[in-house]
C-alpha cells in the first residue's frame, strides 16, 4: 500500500485530480469510481478546474456510483445519484449518459445489486476508485465485520452512520434512510486503483488500523493491503496515529516523478 501525506486536503484533492486527468490522457474512456460526502470534494473542484483550462479531456470519460440510499424517490436532492449528477457529472461536462450507478428505488433491490455488480464488468472494470473511510473504518457502506469478499448488496447503516449523515437532510435523522446498496468490498478490490483520501484528526485511529493494522473484517478498509495498486492519501492531521509517518513521507518524497500515484 502507497501512503502519501499531504499538508491539507486541498493538496490532496490536487494529486489525487492529477492522478486522475493522468489516467483520462492515457485512456480517454476511463470508468472513474466516485465517492460522495465533503471529503473528495477538493478532488472534483481540482478537475473541473483542470477541464475548463483546457489541461484535460473528459469527453469520453465514464462515471460510476460507490453506494446509494435504498427507497428515497428518484430526484431526491440528497440520493447519491442526484449528488454524483451535481458535483461530478455536470461540473464535468459530462451528460447523464456517461454515468452509471445502482436503482436504489427499484422493487427487486437485491436483482438491482447484482445487475449493477454485472454492468461495472460488461462495461470492462473501474479503472480507479476513489474511497473514503469511516471514523470506524468503513468503506463503501461495508460497515465492520463485512466480508472481505462481498459483492454489491444491501447493507442496514449503523446508527452512528445515520448520525453522521443527518447534516444532509437538515439534520433529521428520520429522514435518513436505514439501508443502502453498497458496491461489496470483494467489487472493490477489482478496481485496477484505489485512492482512499482521509483528512482530519477523527481519521486519524481508523486509517492507522487500515495502514498498519492487520487485515480484519472488523476494519473494512485493511482489505486495501490486499490490492496490488491501493493508494492512501492523508494530510497530516489525518497521518497523526501512523508509526511508519516519516517513512512515507521519505518514501514518496524520493518516488520518481514519472511514477505518480
Amino acid at each position: 500500500m502507497e501512503v502519501v501525506i499531504v499538508p491539507d486536503a486541498k493538496a490532496g484533492g490536487e494529486l489525487i485530480a492529477e492522478a486522475m486527468a493522468a489516467l483520462v490522457r492515457r485512456k480517454p474512456d476511463a470508468l472513474l469510481g466516485v465517492a460522495t460526502g465533503s471529503t473528495p470534494l477538493p478532488i472534483y473542484e481540482a478537475l473541473a478546474a483542470k477541464v475548463r483550462d483546457g489541461a484535460v479531456d473528459v469527453a469520453r470519460a465514464r462515471i460510476c456510483q460507490l453506494d446509494e440510499y435504498v427507497g428515497l424517490p428518484a430526484g431526491h436532492p440528497e440520493s447519491y445519484r442526484s449528488v454524483v449528477l451535481r458535483e461530478v457529472v455536470e461540473p464535468l461536462g459530462l451528460s447523464e449518459a456517461a454515468f452509471m450507478g445502482p436503482d436504489g428505488s427499484a422493487e427487486d433491490v437485491q436483482g438491482a445489486c447484482e445487475a449493477y455488480d454485472r454492468a461495472l464488468a460488461e462495461a470492462g472494470g473501474v479503472d480507479l476508485q476513489l474511497l473514503g473511510i469511516g471514523t470506524d473504518g468503513h468503506i463503501g457502506f461495508n460497515e465492520p465485520c463485512s466480508s472481505l469478499a462481498s459483492r454489491t448488496r444491501i447493507k442496514t447503516l449503523t446508527e452512528q452512520t445515520r448520525v453522521d449523515n443527518a447534516r444532509f437532510f437538515d439534520g433529521d435523522i428520520d429522514q435518513v434512510p436505514h439501508h443502502v446498496i453498497t458496491q461489496g468490498i470483494g467489487t472493490i478490490l477489482e478496481a485496477r486503483h484505489l485512492v482512499l483520501l482521509a483528512t482530519g484528526e477523527g481519521k486519524a485511529d481508523a486509517v492507522a488500523a487500515t495502514v498498519e493494522g492487520p487485515v480484519a473484517s472488523i476494519v473494512p478498509a485493511s482489505a486495501l493491503q490486499l490490492h496490488a495498486h491501493a493508494t492512501v492519501v492523508v494530510d497530516e492531521a489525518a497521518a497523526s496515529k501512523l508509526k511508519l509517518a516519516d517513512y512515507f513521507r521519505h518514501t514518496y518524497a524520493n518516488k520518481p516523478a514519472w511514477q505518480g500515484l
